[in-house]
């Protein structure tokens, strides 16, 4: 059984690569049963079990945790373990760091999702957040596009400050900024990765041709910005049945009446399949907006893809 590190998954997963992977991964079967949802502590911390599998090839199952409070005790506030069991005979295969495969294939997914949505020519992309994922997600988001803009954005600058050292460690140039909304009047691209119960973006700071993703946001009681935004764009999710469960902004917009779940257009896997069928930027000013929670067959492909570089 091979374990493997946080660092070995970084090796094996490269963006561009993952990117790709998913791409064609999501094209092929794999059953995705609903997660299960834990509250061990009754309050907003939480632990997520998500299984998936190829029937007689191979099954994961993670198992994360997400505690909201960490942030302000410094500690990431998403962890995860991810087990990898064979589907002849049982046996365990691998575990697998499950904290960076998911900020890897979340990450990869939004870039994905960009890629398919946002405006063949955008460059700028602003990072809203600070946390684990927002590194990240530049790098994702680098991975597919000619950038000449990279913006971090998050209420304390000095955490801002923080992500942008990273991202210059790894060769990408970015700015910090807590000024909301000229950040959001100069984007082309806008990744939100936040725990935030309450929405932050206004919808009237969006301005005509953005693709934002919405990608912190996992439950039906939180929202990164707000409902009234989702009617003004075009609507897509990772997982169709996922987001109008748990996908904050798109429960709340449902139930005040503001969209029904036909305006959920298309999910990543039909994006992928068949853009033009998936009916997705129809033109340069649309904004194009596309909700993440997660789900597991995303897991699986980065595994498989992880598992196929080390057998390399």
């Amino acid at each position: 059984m091979h374990f493997i590190a946080k660092e070995d998954v970084e090796r094996l997963a490269p963006y561009g690569p993952l990117v790709e992977a998913l791409a064609k991964g999501l094209g092929e079967p794999i059953e995705c049963p609903p997660r299960s949802h834990f509250n061990p502590n009754h309050d907003a911390s939480a632990v997520l079990i998500m299984p998936a599998w190829r029937p007689h090839q191979i099954m994961g199952t993670k198992i994360v945790s997400i505690w909201p409070g960490n942030n302000a005790r410094g500690l990431s506030a998403v962890s995860a373990i991810y087990v990898v069991t064979s589907c002849k005979d049982g046996t365990p295969l691998a575990v697998i760091d499950g904290t960076e495969l998911t900020l890897r294939r979340t990450a990869a997914a939004a870039a994905l999702a960009a890629r398919t949505l946002a405006r063949p020519n955008s460059q700028r992309l602003l990072v809203l957040g600070t946390g684990a994922l927002s590194a990240h997600l530049a790098m994702a988001h680098h991975s597919v596009f000619n950038l000449s803009k990279v913006t971090v954005w998050g209420r304390s600058l000095d955490k801002a400050c923080r992500v942008v050292a990273n991202l210059a460690e790894v060769g990408i140039a970015a700015q910090a900024t807590n000024d909301l909304q000229l950040a959001l009047a100069n984007a082309d691209i806008v990744a939100a990765a936040t725990t935030a119960s309450t929405p932050f973006i206004p919808s009237a700071w969006v301005r005509a041709g953005t693709h934002l993703g919405l990608i912190g946001a996992f439950t039906a009681n939180m929202a990164e910005a707000e409902p009234e935004l989702l009617p003004r764009g075009r609507l897509f999710a990772d997982n169709r049945a996922a987001v109008l469960e748990k996908g904050g902004e798109v429960v709340q917009a449902l139930r005040a009446g503001l969209i029904s779940e036909k305006d959920v257009l298309a999910e990543l896997s039909e994006l992928v399949a068949s853009p033009a069928l998936a009916d997705g930027r129809r033109a340069d000013l649309d904004i194009t907006v596309f909700k993440s929670v997660g789900f597991a067959a995303l897991d699986l492909i980065a595994a498989e893809h992880v598992l196929s570089g080390l057998a390399g």
